[in-house]
């Protein structure tokens, strides 16, 4: 066992950091770049940057479109989701720039990619990492009124789901 913080030199192995904590036990083992291995990917010069690419689950939910990571995985698996106009698995990299169209609650929200996030974050930051290209939506007097049946009623005759047809703006012919 090496002693808090002493380096382990070894010429086969990456030369590897070992803390220990106060029963003696090792909490932390690191691992330092110099014997030839891969650089971390998110580190340049140690200080961290943005990554190249990030799942589409993950940023859904790093961005606080949906609440939880299952739920974002769950709406891409259903077809809720499309990148650039294209459906999606949740493994998918997004990178910036891209467009991302999400349905929630049967309206569409269509994001622009202009940050990677890896973390879910506060929602000030979350809203510097996307572009909301989402159209109003429709005025409230355009919608069309909710049909509302006596209780008992019964089943509507041919004459009054014509009439409800029309409401809804549909062509009762097109059937």
């Amino acid at each position: 066992m090496l002693p808090r913080g002493q380096l382990h030199k070894s010429t086969r192995r990456l030369t590897t950091v070992r803390i220990t904590g106060a029963a003696g036990r090792v909490r932390h083992t690191a691992r330092n770049h110099e014997a030839g291995a891969a650089p971390h990917p998110l580190r340049h010069n140690g200080r961290m940057t943005e990554p190249a690419s990030v799942r589409v689950d993950v940023w859904l939910w790093a961005v606080r479109v949906y609440k939880t990571r299952s739920a974002a995985t769950t709406a891409i698996r259903g077809g809720h989701v499309r990148v650039n106009g294209d459906p999606v698995k949740a493994s998918y990299s997004l990178k910036v720039g891209d467009e991302v169209r999400a349905r929630i609650q049967g309206f569409d929200r269509i994001l622009g990619v202009k940050k990677l996030l890896l973390k879910r974050v506060g929602a000030p930051v979350a809203k510097e990492a996307f572009e909301d290209r989402t159209p109003p939506p429709p005025p409230r007097e355009f919608v069309a009124p909710i049909v509302t049946r006596d209780r008992g009623s019964g089943r509507p005759t041919k004459r009054e789901r014509r009439e409800i047809d029309r409401l809804h703006g549909r062509d009762p012919r097109s059937y």
